[in-house]
Order: C-alpha cells, then sequence, then structure tokens
C-alpha cells in the first residue's frame, strides 16, 4: 500500500498568508513526480500555529526519488528567484515529517 508523508510546519500567524502564497504558486512539479498520488495543504483551525502538508506516494523510493531531484532542486535557487536574487526567508520557523504506511483506506460508496 501507499506511504504518507505529513510535514508538520510552525507558522507564525503574521506569515500564514506568505506560505499560503507560496504554495498557490509553486511550480506544481510534484503533481508530475513518478509514483505521486495526492497532496493537500492543511491550515490550522484552532489550537495550533501548524500546517501540515500531506503528500501521499507509491512507496518510500518513489519519495526519496523525488527529495532528491526535484524537491532539492526547487529548494536550492532551481525555483523562484533563480535570476540570482536573494531567495525570500521561510515562512514557517520550524518543521517535523512524519512518516506513515496506509495499512486501511476507505472512499464514499457510489449513489445510485
Amino acid at each position: 500500500m501507499s506511504i504518507v508523508k505529513i510535514n508538520a510546519l510552525t507558522v507564525p500567524a503574521e506569515q500564514r498568508e506568505v506560505l499560503e502564497q507560496r504554495f498557490a504558486s509553486r511550480a506544481g512539479a510534484v503533481e508530475g513526480s513518478d509514483g505521486f498520488e495526492w497532496f493537500e495543504l492543511l491550515r490550522p483551525v484552532e489550537g495550533t500555529d501548524q500546517y501540515l502538508v500531506y503528500t501521499r506516494w507509491r512507496s518510500e523510493e518513489d519519495f526519496q526519488a523525488w527529495m532528491e531531484g526535484p524537491m532539492k532542486a526547487a529548494h536550492q535557487g532551481g525555483g523562484a528567484g533563480a535570476g540570482g536574487g536573494e531567495r525570500p526567508k521561510p515562512a514557517a520557523s520550524g518543521s517535523a515529517v512524519w512518516s506513515f504506511e496506509v495499512v486501511q483506506q476507505a472512499a464514499p460508496k457510489p449513489q445510485g
């Protein structure tokens, strides 16, 4: 079954809009990556300042290939500001990546 990676980003209130804009304008390279299955950016509603970046992958190997290829390039200057300008300050003040294996899943039953 699939694997899930959740990146928990600590984002101060004044940086929330910046973070969401950066995700909205991202290059979209992940969608074309081999083994990629799903992405969601989850905004906290109450009780926390952590956004969750949820991605689902066919395998750990597919995730690692994306991390070492397109993701690494995008975060090392291959993305915004590639014209030699200064890279923007990170919107998050902290990050932790959680890994899970999908052991059960369900989808809505077809209505008919």
